[in-house]
C-alpha cells in the first residue's frame, strides 16, 4: 500500500482517467477508428501508457511499453468475433485511490484496468454496456448453434436421388446456404452495439 501511495505521489503510477467526449480527438485510439464504416468512440479510459477505446464495433487498445517511452502497440478487438465475458468492478477502500474495471476477452485478453476512484459512477456505465454485450454475445452464439442444427434436420429431410436434375440441386443449394449465411453472419453476428452504449453511457 505504501508504495501505491507514493507511485501517486510521484506521479509515476498508471492510473487512468475518463477522457469527455469533447476530447476524443486529441486522443491516439482516434486516429485508428473506422470512420469510413461508422465507427466513434463511446467510452475512452487513458493512462500515462494505454488507452482503452470503447467504441460501438470494438475495442482499441493503444498498448505503451512504459509512460516514458513513445513507443505504442495497437490492438484491436471486434466485438463480432471476441466476446466479452467476466465483466467486474472492484471499488476502493477507504484508504484506496483507484477503482478497477476487469474483463476477459475471448482467446487469453484478460484486462484489468485501474481508474481514479472519483470516476466510479461513470465506470459504472461502462460496466453495465459490457454486461449487456457478453449477453447479447451469448444469445447470437446459441442462435447460431441453432442454426447449424436445423440445417442438420433440413439435409435428413433430402435424399439427392430424389432430386430432378443437377440444376434443381444447384438452386437448393444456393438457396439454403444463402439463408444459412443470412443468419449466422448477419441476424445473429452483433458487429454495432450503438444501441447498447447510448442507452447506458451517460456523458
Amino acid at each position: 500500500m505504501f508504495k501505491k501511495f507514493a507511485a501517486e505521489a510521484l506521479g509515476i503510477s498508471d492510473v487512468g482517467v475518463i477522457i469527455p467526449p469533447a476530447d476524443y480527438d486529441k486522443v491516439d485510439a482516434d486516429d485508428y477508428l473506422f470512420h469510413e464504416e461508422g465507427e466513434k468512440i463511446f467510452f475512452l479510459i487513458k493512462s500515462k501508457k494505454d488507452e482503452y477505446c470503447f467504441t460501438n464495433l470494438g475495442l482499441i487498445h493503444v498498448d505503451g511499453e512504459s509512460a516514458v517511452s513513445a513507443k505504442r502497440t495497437i490492438k484491436r478487438f471486434d466485438y463480432v468475433s471476441h466476446r466479452i465475458s467476466h465483466v467486474s468492478i472492484e471499488t476502493a477502500g477507504t484508504i484506496d485511490l483507484d477503482v478497477e474495471l476487469k474483463f476477459t476477452i475471448d482467446g487469453g485478453a484478460i484486462f484489468s484496468i485501474d481508474v481514479k476512484k472519483h470516476f466510479l459512477e461513470s465506470l459504472k456505465d461502462i460496466y453495465k454496456a459490457l454486461i449487456t454485450i457478453s449477453r447479447l454475445q451469448h444469445k447470437d452464439e446459441i442462435a447460431r448453434a441453432n442454426a447449424m442444427q436445423c440445417l442438420g434436420a433440413i439435409a435428413s429431410m433430402y435424399k439427392i436421388n430424389h432430386i430432378d436434375s443437377e440444376e434443381a440441386i444447384v438452386k437448393h443449394y444456393n438457396a439454403i446456404l444463402d439463408n444459412l449465411n443470412l443468419t449466422i453472419l448477419e441476424r445473429h453476428a452483433g458487429r454495432d452495439f450503438s444501441h447498447v452504449f447510448e442507452k447506458y453511457i451517460h456523458a
